[in-house]
């Protein structure tokens, strides 16, 4: 009778561990160079590795219910979205000066003439798809514009989802194949393109600089159902966020009657931990861990120097959620160690 008794509260716990944390699936679709991720039945995320783009991504993100915190454009734009910055999709992670060549903007929009002044990643092979551990690795190549190698890139991201909460949990190596200098730049390195709900409201145009000084204009759209609002550890809000270190930064919308809060983590032992945030009200959400003097005046130099065969190990968190209060993020960041 007892082994029975035990047997039945065994399955009770595990029906209920079973409803809170959901069991990740992979689909590698290799004709369309892109492996899905799932919870269950529910997609989350793709990560997609397109010929014709400058990078790989995570495009499209889907919260437990099933809307989508990042923008549409360039891949799949919708109605009233906002159309600058083309190399802004999805989530990624590149950074503006590596040898003077700028990773980040990197996209379609730059003229072939130019193309010499920016580097790309390249996709070598998906290492692995393990969904018992939601474990998905990749390896690819950072090369300048005629394919010689100046990082080599090792990254794996975990999945999870519990109680409707989905996390990314990206860990990235670099290891450099020659000598290679990351200088203090503003155009970096985890970056989220958001959806226009996740916006700040804006009633002017706003003008914005790459690395070359190239200016990029961002014009005044229909702000209804724009209400985002970032947040970060110390208390600043809005765009006061902005430059200022933290080890994490939140953003929170209602979308179609749903709360969802995005969070991003850095890392203490990422280089120059906190990072910098590189926040925009536009939808740029991102964190920098070498912005420095780029984007706060008053900061030591930043700069790294690897050379060949030294690497760099940066690790990041996403967490998709509801209505998040900061004692819960401060929480999460704690376990993030």
């Amino acid at each position: 009778m007892k082994r029975y008794i035990y047997l039945l509260s065994f399955l009770i716990f595990a029906a209920g561990c079973s409803s809170s944390a959901q069991k990740v699936q992979f689909n590698h679709d290799e004709a369309n160079n892109k492996v899905d991720v799932y919870f269950g039945n529910s997609y989350f995320t793709s990560y997609i590795y397109p010929d014709d783009m400058e990078k790989q991504v995570l495009y499209p993100i889907v919260t437990a219910s099933g809307k989508e915190i990042t923008r549409g454009y360039p891949i799949n734009p919708r109605p009233f979205e906002r159309t600058d910055h083309p190399h802004h999709v999805g989530l990624w992670l590149n950074f503006g000066d590596v040898n003077g060549l700028d990773f980040w903007n990197n996209s379609f929009a730059v003229k072939p003439e130019n193309k010499h002044r920016y580097g790309s990643i390249k996709l070598k092979e998906i290492v692995e798809t393990n969904p018992k551990s939601g474990k998905l690795v990749m390896n690819a190549d950072w090369v300048n514009n005629v394919d010689e190698v100046l990082l080599n890139e090792k990254s794996t991201f975990v999945f999870s989802e519990k109680d409707n909460v989905r996390t990314i949990d990206r860990t990235t190596e670099l290891t450099a194949q020659i000598q290679v200098t990351f200088t203090e730049n503003k155009e970096g390195m985890l970056g989220l393109r958001m959806d226009r709900a996740f916006e700040e409201p804006a009633d002017k145009p706003g003008r914005f600089l790459d690395a070359d000084g190239n200016v990029t204009e961002v014009p005044v759209l229909n702000n209804e159902g724009v209400n985002g609002v970032y947040r970060n550890a110390e208390g600043f809000t809005g765009g006061d966020v902005w430059a200022k270190r933290s080890p994490w930064v939140a953003l929170r919308a209602e979308k179609e009657g749903e709360a969802i809060t995005v969070v991003i983590f850095d890392h203490p032992e990422n280089p120059n931990y906190p990072a910098w945030s590189h926040a925009r009200g536009y939808g740029l959400f991102a964190s920098n861990n070498f912005g420095g003097r780029a984007v706060d005046k008053n900061s030591d130099p930043v700069e790294l120097e690897l050379k060949p065969g030294e690497k760099v190990v940066f690790k990041h968190k996403v967490v998709i959620g509801g209505d998040l209060t900061d004692e819960q993020i401060t929480e999460m960041a704690k376990k993030f160690q």
